[in-house]
């Protein structure tokens, strides 16, 4: 073959590549655009540059729909296999361009690859790109839907949570400016208004707790943390109740280890999950709390005697405001958000939280968070575990 006729080939190969720079960069700057013009082209290569920068899928699909380039993000879509679009439904959309010559802009869900069952929730451009070519974009919106049905469900379920006590406080109030002329009825209704009132303040709290843990992937402020100062905060805030109900606190194991974090909300974890044991524990018992490390991991465990975890409900003990047994939550002035706000703040903390237990044996939690890289001082030897009756 003649060289020279290369030449006019490759620029004008070079034209229509080029072009999808100017028709690519606007698309991803104006969403639903209709029409895209077509300018001067500056680079010839300039498409592969583009849709390798790119961080959603980027797909240049030839007249055969064989795909000539795909941005990585299109291959961890699963878009692409075998040098081609996977799914028949965005070659439906190519082939509707071409028909029309006119862009499409929409939302659309598709399993990721050929062979999963995960559905991703995509918001999908496609245009021609010059004469021969289409160009597909899609932009990930999983993520930003899973996130908008969990606030949905979280504003739902702030709603329902607050009928409760707004709706006694009211019907208290009634009660008391009925017999406003009865000293014992009103000092009775008083203190169950108190209560309600407590348990509103509460709530209240622990859902602006939870959202701002929530709302946040890393710490403010970490610093190396004493898991025995945590423990002993943490059982010291649970001692009048656990008093009240007779309850004896025994804390012990591997003293000195540390931990990377924020001392406050890893006292709020250990807090909750003694606080749970005390609620489902019966009078005159017993809860365990210890730390241990080992392979650069620290536990903190709490068990109870109490009245155990039925099997079915193990997996959501940790969602907002489900209850193992609601009644019983209720008359104690539990929330339901306890073991939530227990869950985030480990997991802001790079550790995870499980769960063992069996109906009538008790239950154990189990806080894992990694060890600090290093220490303020020399770790202190194992100590005996100490009874703390509060």
């Amino acid at each position: 073959m003649d060289p020279s006729f290369l030449v006019p080939v490759a620029l004008a190969v070079g034209l229509v590549l080029g072009a999808g720079v100017a028709i690519a960069l606007q698309l991803s700057a104006k969403r639903g655009h209709r029409a895209a013009t077509v300018m001067t082209p500056t680079v010839p290569d300039g498409v592969d540059a583009v849709l390798d920068a790119l961080e959603s899928a980027g797909v240049v699909i030839d007249p055969s729909n064989n795909v000539l380039k795909a941005s990585p993000g299109a291959h961890t879509l699963g878009l692409v296999f075998n040098g081609a679009l996977v799914h028949d439904a965005l070659l439906d959309r190519v082939a509707e361009v071409r028909r029309t010559g006119e862009s499409i802009s929409e939302e659309i869900d598709l399993p990721r690859g050929p062979f999963s069952d995960v559905v991703v929730h995509l918001f999908v451009r496609v245009a021609r790109l010059g004469t021969r070519y289409v160009l597909l974009l899609a932009e990930d919106r999983t993520e930003t839907r899973r996130l908008e049905a969990v606030r949905r469900d979280f504003v739902a379920n702030i709603s329902h949570e607050l009928k409760t006590p707004i709706g006694a406080v009211g019907l208290l109030a009634e009660a008391i400016e009925s017999v406003s002329d009865e000293p014992d009825q009103v000092k009775r209704f008083a203190k169950r208004l108190r209560k309600e009132s407590k348990r509103l303040g509460q709530l209240t709290q622990e859902i602006i707790e939870l959202s701002r843990l929530q709302s946040e992937t890393a710490l403010r402020k970490p610093a190396i943390v004493r898991i025995d100062r945590v423990i002993d905060q943490a059982v010291d805030q649970n001692r009048v109740e656990a008093d009240a109900r007779r309850i004896t606190l025994a804390s012990g194991g591997e003293r000195g280890s540390t931990v990377w974090g924020e001392e406050p909300l890893l006292v709020i974890a250990v807090h909750n999950l003694i606080a749970n044991a005390i609620q489902y524990s019966p009078e005159g018992s017993r809860v365990g709390i210890g730390a241990s490390r080992h392979d650069g991991v620290v536990e903190i465990a709490i068990t109870d005697q109490g009245v155990g975890i039925p099997e079915e409900d193990l997996g959501r003990v940790f969602e907002r405001f489900f209850r193992v047994d609601p009644a019983r939550s209720r008359n104690t002035g539990g929330t339901g958000l306890g073991l939530s706000i227990v869950k985030h703040v480990v997991q802001n903390h790079g550790g995870d939280v499980r769960v063992w237990s069996q109906p009538g044996k008790g239950s154990t939690f189990t806080i894992r968070l990694p060890e600090a890289t290093s220490a303020p001082e020399a770790a202190e030897p194992r100590t005996t575990p100490k009874e703390v009756t509060a």
